[in-house]
C-alpha cells in the first residue's frame, strides 16, 4: 500500500508548523498540596515540515500523546517534544496543553468552602538547539478604581478583572526547567488586585471583601507592575508576560495593561 504522505514535494517550500489540534485528553498535572490533580486538557501539537517532505504523520502525534497521557507537566513535556522531533524527522516541535485547574478556597471570615476554577495552559517548544517550557494562568480578581474612590463622597466603582500570567521557566543546574507552581501564580495575581474572588461568600464575608477592596484600590497598570516586580525577583523565571483586564462596571469598554520581559 502506497503512503502518499511519504512522497516527496517538488515546490521547495518548508512548513513552519503542521499537526493536530483540539484533542481532548485526560491528564494529570502537578498539584502543590495533593501531589497530582486529574483534569481534562485540550491539546495541540505540531512539527515543522521540510521543503522536500509532502507532509507530517498526524497519527504519530496521537500515539506519542497516548504514551505520556498519565502526566503532562514540565517533567514530561520536554521529553515528549524531543520524541516528536525524532519520530517526525522535524527541526522543531511545539505543544500547547490547555486545561482547567481547581483549588479549594475558603471564605475569609466564615471559612465557607468551595472550588474555584482557573484557566491554565502549558506551552513547550524544542527546536533542536534550545527548548522552552511556559506556564500560563488566568486568575479572576476584584479591582476598585482609585480615581472613583478619590473623587466620590462615598463608595467607588469596582468590577471583576482578570490577571493573566505567563512564565517561562529558567533552568536548574541539571538543565531541567525550574518548577513554578500554578498556586503561586494564582496568589501573585490575587495579591495584585484589590481583593480575591471567592466561590462562596456569606454576609460577613461580603462585608470583609467589600472593605478590603475599598482599602486597596488599584488600576490595571498597578496590577501588572506589582506582578512584574515579584517576577523580576524570582530566579526561577527566565521570561514572563503579565496582562490585567478589567470588565469595567460603569464604562462601555474594558481596561487593560500588559508588561512582558523576554517573551
Amino acid at each position: 500500500m502506497q503512503d502518499v504522505q511519504n512522497w516527496p514535494d517538488e515546490r521547495g517550500i518548508p512548513i513552519d508548523r503542521a499537526g493536530v489540534s483540539g484533542i481532548r485528553y485526560p491528564i494529570a498535572v502537578l498539584d502543590r498540596n495533593e501531589g497530582k490533580q486529574q483534569t481534562v486538557a485540550v491539546v495541540s501539537a505540531t512539527a515543522s515540515v521540510s521543503a522536500t517532505a509532502k507532509g507530517t504523520h498526524m497519527s504519530r502525534f496521537v500515539e506519542l500523546l497516548n504514551a505520556h497521557a498519565g502526566e503532562l507537566t514540565l517533567n514530561t513535556i520536554p521529553g515528549l517534544l524531543g520524541e516528536l522531533r525524532e519520530h517526525l524527522a522535524a527541526d522543531r516541535a511545539d505543544i500547547e496543553v490547555k486545561f482547567t485547574y481547581f483549588l479549594m478556597r475558603e471564605a475569609p471570615i466564615t471559612g465557607s468552602r468551595g472550588l474555584m476554577d482557573y484557566d491554565c495552559w502549558f506551552r513547550g517548544v524544542d527546536d533542536g538547539a534550545t527548548d522552552s517550557f511556559v506556564l500560563g494562568v488566568r486568575t479572576p480578581v476584584t479591582s476598585l478604581c482609585p480615581c472613583s474612590k478619590e473623587i466620590s463622597d462615598y463608595g467607588a466603582h469596582n468590577q471583576r478583572g482578570y490577571v493573566t500570567i505567563e512564565v517561562e521557566s529558567a533552568r536548574e543546574a541539571d538543565g531541567s526547567p525550574c518548577l513554578v507552581w500554578i498556586e503561586e501564580l494564582v496568589e501573585l495575581a490575587e495579591q495584585a488586585g484589590s481583593c480575591p474572588v471567592y466561590p462562596v461568600l456569606k454576609r460577613p464575608d461580603e462585608r470583609h471583601v467589600t472593605m478590603q477592596a475599598f482599602d486597596n484600590p488599584v488600576f490595571v497598570e498597578d496590577m501588572v507592575r506589582d506582578v512584574a516586580v515579584r517576577l523580576d525577583q524570582d530566579h526561577r523565571v527566565a521570561a514572563y508576560r503579565v496582562e490585567a483586564q478589567n470588565q469595567e462596571s460603569i464604562h462601555n469598554h474594558d481596561a487593560f495593561a500588559v508588561i512582558s520581559s523576554g517573551m
